[in-house]
């Protein structure tokens, strides 16, 4: 072999090492850059506002919207935003709690309910700002303020709802899939070496024995009667007349309203002039909490997603296909 040959091996070899190395460098980059420019511009630790209604800075009302199904699925980036985000909000919640600006609270729910938990923690937390600042709460029902979305409302001094609102669906549900009939037909087989007898219990691979139901309808029953609980004490209705229409059925407005579960049809510009008068704060300022990452850094999320050839829905996709769902016990009304 001449000495041409050699060098352009040479040449040959040295490309393609200094190749795989730029290839595993940018690889390294594509992984880290995300989460790294999250850091960055997060807004976690900051809370912006929004004046809608310029007054007294002194005594203001703070507008806090819940908008789509109570369940804690993470939280907005630059790269995509989420329908509700439930750490942002209790972050609201408890903002409230130490700005002694704050005279009154209006929160619009527009949600058909959610995750049990995560409707409890929202209940709680507005029990504790009414306990220790001692200031109204007014919500405002919007189409939806159905299972979770009524159970977050019970604690409010006055709940307005519009005549078409869907609310009520006082009651736990929890579902599974059941696929071991599918796979028998198309001949797959489940494996499973577990510890216990009911280790795979709602795990789709079998049937769900009357043991393991009773168990799971003991679990149903408790969350149930925390529910009737937090309308008992949030509306200061008698059991039996809360369980009249606890049984998941769902109201309009006017039907809640006869029922003790919604004090007046009207909708949020009633609701705001009510608490205004109701708690003199004509000149209170009105505001909302703004925790988006704004536009210029959601532009700029985008492009450099674009970039490193990530787009903004293949990131969502990526973290919806990594979940692992299980059944659950949700104050949730319909298929959400």
């Amino acid at each position: 072999m001449n000495t041409k040959r050699w060098l352009a091996l040479g040449f040959a070899v040295v490309l393609l090492v200094f190749s795989i190395g730029i290839n595993t460098v940018f690889t390294m980059l594509k992984t880290n850059f995300f989460s790294d420019f999250d850091s960055l511009i997060s807004t976690e630790t900051e809370m912006f506002e929004t004046v809608l209604e310029p007054g007294d800075f002194d005594q203001r009302i703070a507008l806090l919207s819940v908008d789509g199904t109570i369940q804690d699925i993470g939280s907005s980036t630059a790269w995509s935003t989420v329908e509700y985000d439930h750490q942002a909000f209790l972050a609201q919640l408890e903002n409230i709690l130490y700005d002694d600006t704050i005279q009154a609270v209006v929160l619009e729910v527009n949600s058909p309910g959610g995750g049990v938990i995560e409707s409890a923690e929202i209940h709680d937390k507005l029990v504790e700002i009414k306990e220790q600042r001692n200031i109204p709460i007014y919500v405002s029902m919007g189409s939806y303020a159905a299972s979770g979305g009524y159970y977050i409302s019970a604690p409010a001094d006055k709940i307005f709802a519009h005549r078409e609102t869907i609310t009520g669906s006082i009651g736990v549900i929890m579902q599974s899939y059941n696929f071991a009939e599918l796979a028998d037909k198309v001949g797959i087989k489940f494996e499973t070496i577990k510890s216990g007898e009911h280790k795979d219990m709602f795990g789709g691979t079998r049937e769900t024995t009357e043991e393991e139901k009773a168990m799971v309808q003991e679990m149903i029953n408790e969350s149930y009667e925390a529910f009737v609980d937090v309308v008992e004490q949030g509306r200061g209705m008698s059991e039996a007349d809360v369980k009249k229409v606890a049984d998941g059925r769902i109201l309009g407005g006017s039907q809640a309203v006869k029922a003790g579960l919604v004090d007046e049809l009207g909708g949020l510009e009633e609701t705001i002039a009510s608490i205004r008068a109701d708690y003199g704060l004509e000149d209170a300022e009105l505001f909302e909490y703004d925790t988006s990452y704004g536009d210029f850094t959601s532009l700029l999320g985008v492009k450099i997603g674009s970039f490193f050839g990530l787009s903004a829905e293949e990131q969502l996709i990526k973290k919806l296909m990594a979940s692992n769902e299980v059944p659950r016990m949700m104050y949730l009304y319909g298929e959400y």
